[in-house]
């Protein structure tokens, strides 16, 4: 389907067009979660987060955790059905002295039944993605975050094509791929059918949808009325539309929904959650999350 007839599809008939991408969804939700395993002083100046040393955002900075720390919250998000759980860092890519140290994290994860491993630990290069293909890691977390042609209204430190090589590693050393984009940032209508177009190039497993918080002395922080919930809709349903086998995943900013908007996202569009916290912004909890699921009559996949 070309940009044109995706276009035409965008401003269609909102229920029309959610009850088109309800055609490709199944009626389970995957539960995923995090730990940030290590914040801010990032070397990047992605203009919308807490986490780049460009910007006095006041968050904590703090160095990786400790292994326990990570068993101790894997185990939770268990207990709260999630049957993934990535070990996030912030940074361009995996600081040489802490890289062996993540792989430790990695293993950690992987000792627990029924508890799949993921990280998203920045731009890798190829001796990187191979160590953490035999560590037994599952899938990867890279988004592209925004179109190709846009790229360069978020970051100018490193560029769009970093992030499609870092992509290419992770497919190339047979893990799987979760990458996906922050909706709200500025970009065009017609910019976010590129994101989906895009995206049906790479064909990730999975599709974060993050939706912009702005954070306070960023250079987005009053970006509070570059989308709305109908925007966010249309777009969700588009996204299914061009990636009908990718699961599209509920992330970060998804508060910024109402819970009416939330439910008729994962009727139509979405089929999956990352539940709690996020990096530097707070979600839903689990136990809320899982009564939404059943009062919409779905299951939690395992």
């Amino acid at each position: 389907m070309n940009k044109t007839r995706l276009l035409e599809l965008y401003n269609s008939n909102l229920d029309e067009l959610l009850n088109l991408s309800s055609k490709y969804i199944k009626n389970e939700v995957e539960f995923c979660s995090l730990i940030n395993a290590r914040n801010g002083k990032c070397s990047q100046n992605c203009k919308y987060c807490a986490q780049s040393s460009y910007y006095r955002t006041h968050i904590e900075s703090y160095p990786l955790v400790k292994p326990e720390k990570v068993k101790k919250a894997a185990l939770e998000a268990k207990s709260h059905s999630a049957s993934r759980f990535a070990i996030v860092t912030s940074g361009k890519t995996p600081h040489e002295s802490d890289f062996d140290k993540i792989l430790e994290l990695i293993e950690e994860v992987n000792k627990i039944e029924g508890l799949k491993s993921c990280a998203s630990i920045g731009i890798l290069n190829e001796k990187q993605a191979e160590k953490l293909a035999k560590t037994g890691l599952k899938r990867f977390h890279h988004n592209i975050n925004t179109s190709k042609s846009y790229y360069p209204q978020i970051c100018t430190t490193h560029n769009f094509e970093d992030r499609l090589n870092t992509c290419s590693l992770v497919k190339k050393y047979g893990m799987e791929l979760c990458c996906g984009v922050i909706l709200g940032m500025g970009e065009t209508v017609e910019q976010r059918v590129e994101m989906a177009l895009e995206l049906a190039k790479i064909e990730p497993d999975s599709i974060p949808i993050n939706i912009l918080t702005p954070i306070p002395e960023t250079p987005f922080e009053n970006y509070y009325n570059k989308i709305d919930e109908e925007n966010i809709l249309r777009t969700l349903a588009i996204f299914k539309i061009v990636n009908p086998k990718s699961i599209l995943r509920f992330c970060g900013g998804r508060m910024r929904l109402s819970d009416e908007s939330q439910r008729k996202a994962l009727n139509s569009c979405v089929e999956g959650i990352m539940t709690g916290n996020y990096l530097t912004t707070a979600g839903k909890s689990p136990q809320d999350d899982i009564k939404t699921i059943k009062e919409l009559g779905k299951t939690i996949k395992v």
